[in-house]
């Protein structure tokens, strides 16, 4: 969890710098959200791969791997290189390290403390959204960059390799804790022979949790919730500054807001639904999408706050029992770290295709209010979908007694 926790800081800490060094450089504005393109293509590209891959090691060792992979990526960026290319490799071990944070879940624990210990790990890890979100925000904050540059630091010259020299310290920091990650005796499973079985051997894995009854509903469900999340955390920053007139650095803090409502959200739904419960809380996804469209109107800053935490907190209580009912599944169809493959193949898909698309909407200057609009619109569209495919796979077969059977 510590690991965790310090390696999730840098990589929402890094996005602050990422904004800067591109404005930096006077990179057109909708270069902003490919940053979160490039970041995740890994994990689209290498899904077949990575699973894999934590699956034949000690899941200590294979974070101790992608934490390394990160410093190289912040090294990259701080040596003057494109910051979308330097992301990329940044997101190639993110790709690495998710299999192995929440394979290892599923090693450690029986079952019944699947949804507990999702929300131990989401809680952190928002609150290192928060932290992370909030250290950027105040080191690219010109009081504070340009306090810290007079200090004549060797070879930091700018705000945004300020910002990346402290990143590196928390990926260095999180690659230490590794080491100490006990092994959890789990059986190995070694490489494929060559690229193509691996690909074949995901392939299957990808349409056996795609025709399962219930990994298909939680596994559409968390797709939808990181996808719309990526989007939201630019939403937010383009809101924030068009509707309440802040600056980068505010705006960026803002989007902490957010992840406070969903460490909210991730706790209690830890305490208050079982697995056997958790296909139950898909509607408050629906009300979510209709939430993010009241932030249209809203010119206060006192009005907003409440609102951004609801959201957030509606996201977390509906994410943290769905992502653990897909681990669950996932390694009783094919182990833990193949469906976290799986999983973030999936969910990270959902990311490049939503990333683009309001890339797209800012590239044709389409207004922050009709984006919020659409964005709000089709998640909870697209959750009412979901909605109804488990309702008619209640009617072919009862979930509750698919979930007895695999859980006893």
């Amino acid at each position: 969890m510590a690991a965790q926790f310090f390696s999730a800081l840098a990589d929402n800490a890094l996005l602050a710098a990422a904004i800067v060094v591109l404005r930096e450089m006077e990179a057109p504005t909708e270069y902003e959200p490919l940053l979160k393109t490039f970041f995740t293509v890994s994990y689209v590209a290498l899904a077949a791969f990575v699973g894999a891959f934590a699956d034949s090691m000690p899941k200590w060792k294979v974070m101790f791997i992608s934490n390394s992979i990160k410093i190289v990526g912040c090294g990259m960026m701080f040596a003057g290189m494109h910051p979308l290319l330097s992301y990329a490799v940044v997101g190639l071990g993110a790709a690495a390290y998710s299999p192995a944070k929440y394979g290892i879940l599923t090693e450690y624990l029986p079952h019944r403390l699947l949804v507990i210990a999702n929300g131990w790990i989401e809680g952190l890890t928002v609150a290192a959204i928060v932290l992370g979100v909030v250290i950027g925000g105040q080191l690219i904050d010109p009081r504070v960059s340009e306090r810290l540059l007079a200090l004549g630091l060797p070879v930091i010259d700018t705000p945004g390799e300020m910002v990346i020299a402290a990143v590196s310290l928390f990926y260095l920091f999180a690659a230490w804790i590794n080491l100490y990650v006990p092994n959890t005796g789990a059986e190995l499973k070694p490489l494929k022979k060559t690229p193509l079985d691996l690909v074949r051997e995901f392939g299957d894995c990808l349409s056996r949790l795609w025709r399962d009854r219930l990994g298909q509903i939680s596994l559409a469900v968390t797709t939808l919730f990181w996808g719309a999340g990526a989007v939201l955390q630019f939403i937010v920053i383009d809101w924030a500054g068009s509707a309440l007139g802040f600056d980068l650095s505010r705006s960026f803090m803002l989007q902490g807001v957010v992840a406070i409502g969903v460490a909210v959200g991730a706790t209690l739904a830890a305490r208050m639904i079982s697995m056997r419960r958790s296909v139950r809380v898909i509607p408050l996804g629906i009300l979510m999408g209709g939430l993010v469209i009241l932030m249209i109107p809203i010119r206060a800053t006192e009005i907003a706050i409440p609102l951004l935490i609801l959201i957030g907190a509606l996201s977390g209580f509906f994410v943290v029992p769905m992502n653990a009912l897909l681990q669950h599944r996932g390694h009783l169809l094919m182990g833990a770290g193949h469906s976290i493959a799986v999983q973030n193949f999936n969910e990270n898909l959902s990311i490049l295709v939503m990333t683009g698309l309001y890339y797209l909407m800012q590239k044709n200057n389409l207004s922050i209010h009709w984006a919020i609009f659409l964005f709000g619109f089709f998640t909870a569209a697209a959750m009412f979908l979901i909605r109804l495919k488990h309702l008619d796979n209640q009617r072919r077969r009862d979930d509750v007694a698919l979930l007895d059977d695999t859980i006893h």
